[in-house]
């Protein structure tokens, strides 16, 4: 008779593999449930408060605030497409 505990076959070790896994999730889940409420709490505090300050929700984008992108003039896209051209030129002529 064989000494020592006995072996693991590969049932055993995925029973213990999924049961690990739902204790996870399960604790996942908790955490999840938990901060949810927090949030709720938060989000009725936020709302009482503004209710005595007297303003609204703020808004996710501030309104007229956008940023603007630059323009180039014509003079700089004239330089920077002849710079790329004279550049690509150049490398033509190496690789031959």
């Amino acid at each position: 008779m064989a000494r020592g505990r006995p072996r693991r076959t590969s049932r055993d070790v995925l029973l213990k593999s999924a049961e690990f896994i739902g204790w996870a999730l399960g604790g996942l889940e908790r955490e999840i449930a938990q901060t949810r409420e927090r949030l709720a709490a938060l989000t009725a505090q936020a709302h009482k408060l503004r209710e005595k300050v007297g303003t609204s929700a703020p808004s996710p984008e501030p309104v007229g605030r956008r940023q603007r992108r630059r323009q180039l003039s014509a003079a700089a896209r004239k330089r920077i497409s002849e710079g790329m051209r004279r550049r690509w030129a150049e490398r033509k002529k190496g690789k031959r």
